[in-house]
């Protein structure tokens, strides 16, 4: 099981190969704001696992596995992107920080039900503005003030 560096680490390369065609090792570690040495020392490790093919000077790619790995790494992220928005917790980048902050502790096979909820949200945006209307009136839906 990758580690939550790992992790970030794929999303990161993924997301480069997606917008420009590839990535190196000066991209990634730009993108996650570390040096080269330690981006460096990450892709060996990466290529060790079997996730991506790296040859020292010449550049990496992802294998089919770190490629499977990074998209459902990447559409974990967007799920809790797009569930903390529907929830109105903070701007753009509050959400993002949150969900940096969470991811690893969802597995990408747990977050069907996310999905789900958030699709019915997107479908269905009457029954969530009524939902949302009601936690902010206090409405029967809502918890208890002392609840929390």
């Amino acid at each position: 099981m990758a580690t939550p560096s790992q992790e970030d680490y794929l999303e990161v390369i993924w997301t480069l190969i997606q917008e420009k065609g590839y990535a190196r090792v000066a991209d990634v570690a730009e993108r996650l704001g570390i040096s080269a040495a330690s981006a460096s020392k990450m892709v060996q490790r990466l290529h060790h696992e079997g996730l991506l093919t790296y040859e020292r000077y010449r550049g990496f790619n992802l294998t089919p596995m770190g490629y499977d790995k990074g998209r459902r790494l990447v559409e974990r992220h967007r799920i809790l992107e797009r569930l903390l928005t529907h929830l109105a917790l903070g701007t753009a980048s509050d959400i993002y920080h949150i969900v940096e902050g969470i991811e690893h502790h969802f597995s990408v096979e747990s977050l069907e039900p996310i999905r789900a909820l958030v699709d019915y949200i997107e479908a269905h945006p009457g029954w969530w503005n009524e939902f949302r209307q009601a936690q902010t009136a206090g409405g029967p839906h809502a918890p208890p003030a002392d609840a929390f």
